[in-house]
């Protein structure tokens, strides 16, 4: 599967606006899946969208534009990495002490982002169902560099964590690194009403591949 870093890519190198089928056809994409990563770039405003003004009968197509959120990160970010480096290595306590300060934080960083979010938009807080719930938290990890991708189980949703821009800083601290990534996830489960009864996150399943399980609380079939 071609990764959303690839079809970010490919919407900042074309010289115009792209439509789903365009950009599908770039990435050698099935449509229906291109719309889908779409939807959670644009909610990471990673991607922007609009209808394409036309003087003819039919539904106008939709355009969708790389923000500048969506440009490659600059020199900058090996500076931003060793000094997460150093915090981690740093940070005091036993390794278990450590991995729960930082799912606490992580905890905590994904509850005050959810009250920010509804203030800005004026909207009050909203109970969704896991499988909505899991896809706003994919994009808030789309966000933060990751390739997040959802496949939905019997009892629960698993997000494949591809691409960790935090890697070589978690192989050395995954008690606080991956920790940290865990509370996000609860954290913005909690906030968003999505019913899991187990949240889990496994790290490294394969070199560039963390596994997060979550199972719904009542434990029936997703749609």
């Amino acid at each position: 599967m071609a990764s959303r870093v690839q079809m970010i890519d490919s919407l900042r190198a074309s010289a115009r606006s792209l439509t789903a089928a365009e950009l599908a056809s770039v990435c050698e994409l099935h449509v229906s899946t291109v719309r889908f990563h779409l939807e959670i770039l644009e909610r990471a405003g990673l991607v922007h969208s609009r209808s394409e003004q036309k003087g003819t009968r039919g539904r106008p197509r939709h355009l969708y534009t790389a923000t500048m959120a969506g440009a490659p990160q600059s020199s900058t970010g090996a500076g931003y990495e060793l000094l997460a480096g150093l915090l981690a290595a740093h940070w005091d306590g036993t390794a278990d002490e450590r991995a729960s300060r930082a799912e606490r934080a992580g905890r905590a960083a994904a509850g005050a982002q959810q009250v920010s979010a509804r203030q800005i938009s004026g909207s009050p807080r909203r109970s969704l169902s896991l499988r909505d719930a899991v896809t706003e938290v994919a994009a808030t990890f789309a966000e933060l560099g990751f390739e997040p991708e959802l496949v939905t189980e019997r009892a629960g949703v698993q997000l494949n964590l591809h691409a960790c821009p935090f890697r070589s800083v978690a192989t050395a601290h995954p008690e606080v690194v991956c920790s940290l990534h865990l509370g996000l996830i609860r954290g913005a489960l909690s906030e968003l009403g999505g019913a899991a009864e187990a949240i889990s996150l496994t790290p490294f399943v394969e070199p560039h591949l963390c596994v997060a399980r979550i199972v719904a609380a009542d434990e029936v079939a997703l749609p």
